[in-house]
């Protein structure tokens, strides 16, 4: 074969993979135009939000007595069931009286002695003073008889002041409970002796129904709310602030009680304010020094906004963002300020408005600046913050 007809076979061979090339070519599908991501949107908006604190304290008796002798002896009997209610002016203990009862009685003897002088000496006044008048007598003889009838009269006084003292002291002998409450166990068994003005208590009684609950607040705390109410960004409520108990198993208490004092000043030590509420206990289920938290309502946000804690995120800074769909249907990413939490909603602080399309669903599919087809859901109420 000449040189010249390879030649031309090869320029032949070459045409005919190019021709392929360029068939294949044209034969190929076309790409894929990309799909525009769905997302679901909620209406952001503002309304009532009920503001709630939560505080953490401790139970106190509403009135505590230590029950004390006031005059010495030994016990005879007890005459309470320890653990049970007592009323006041309840027997509690007795006392040995034998002493204090001669003591009584001899008192009585000496008023009765004292009154009989009295009757003795007013008549001798009375014809002393007839004598006087007709020079019978001289008149050192009717002042002497005169005094000695006061003197008589003023022991009559003293007598009647001894009877009583003696008479209190008896009385002494039979311990009584001062206020009502559930009692104590007993310190002391009949056949102990005890003294007037002694340290120890024989027992101690307290009052549990209502009873307090006394909660700290830090005084930062106090101060943030109070330039709320006073910016007029929150409403306070009107009249005593209820207070709802939450136990320390969670469950709820069953009576409402009301705050009824605040404290004056602030502790330097923990920088605290104490609060003291008042708690119906008609079934005695709170106990003296039992843990519970409080739920106050504070105050009242008119204009507040939430939104599902699943639509906010984080950047590397920390801060709270949310994606948007703005007036063009395009993505927005946009950083939020964020407060309490109430369940599955946060409170929004700053960066939201009433009326911005916020995508609570189908976020992850979309990014800044991309057009998105919009799903819209219904807003969320508004609730009460802890």
């Amino acid at each position: 074969m000449s040189v010249h007809l390879r030649s031309v076979l090869r320029r032949r061979a070459w045409l005919l993979a190019a021709l392929s090339l360029v068939l294949g070519a044209c034969s190929a599908p076309a790409p894929p135009k990309p799909q525009v991501p769905t997302v679901t949107t909620q209406t952001v908006s503002s309304g009532r939000l009920d503001l709630q604190q939560q505080l953490v304290g401790r139970t106190v008796p509403h009135m505590v007595s230590e029950v004390r002798p006031q005059v010495g002896g030994i016990i005879q009997q007890r005459r309470f069931v320890e653990g049970q209610e007592v009323e006041a002016g309840q027997v509690l203990y007795e006392i040995d009286p034998a002493t204090y009862q001669a003591a009584y009685d001899n008192a009585r003897a000496q008023l009765t002695q004292a009154e009989a002088a009295v009757t003795s000496a007013r008549p001798r006044v009375k014809r002393y003073r007839q004598l006087l008048a007709g020079k019978l007598i001289s008149q050192q003889d009717s002042d002497d008889a005169m005094a000695t009838l006061a003197q008589d009269q003023a022991a009559v006084v003293a007598a009647q002041a001894a009877v009583r003292s003696a008479k209190i002291n008896l009385d002494y002998t039979r311990v009584t409970a001062p206020i009502s409450g559930r009692i104590g166990t007993s310190a002391y068994t009949p056949g102990a002796l005890v003294s007037a003005g002694q340290d120890s208590a024989l027992t101690t009684i307290q009052q549990l129904d209502p009873i307090y609950v006394d909660l700290t607040q830090t005084s930062a705390q106090l101060l943030a709310l109070r330039k709320q109410l006073d910016n007029g960004a929150l409403k306070a409520l009107d009249g005593k602030a209820q207070v709802q108990i939450v136990l320390e198993d969670g469950s709820t208490y069953a009576h409402v009680g009301t705050l009824e004092f605040v404290g004056t000043s602030v502790d330097p030590g923990t920088g605290n304010v104490t609060l003291r509420a008042i708690v119906p206990n008609p079934d005695g289920l709170l106990l003296p020094g039992t843990y519970v938290r409080a739920v106050l309502p504070m105050a009242i946000d008119e204009t507040a906004i939430l939104v599902p804690q699943s639509a906010v995120g984080r950047n590397n800074k920390g801060e709270a963002t949310v994606l948007l769909v703005d007036a063009a249907g395009k993505v927005e990413l946009r950083i939020i300020q964020v407060g309490d939490a109430i369940k599955d909603q946060w409170v929004v602080t700053g960066g939201l408005k009433a009326g911005d399309h916020l995508i609570i669903a189908g976020g992850s599919k979309a990014t800044p600046g991309q057009a998105v087809k919009v799903d819209t859901a219904a807003p969320a109420p508004a609730g009460k913050a802890s």
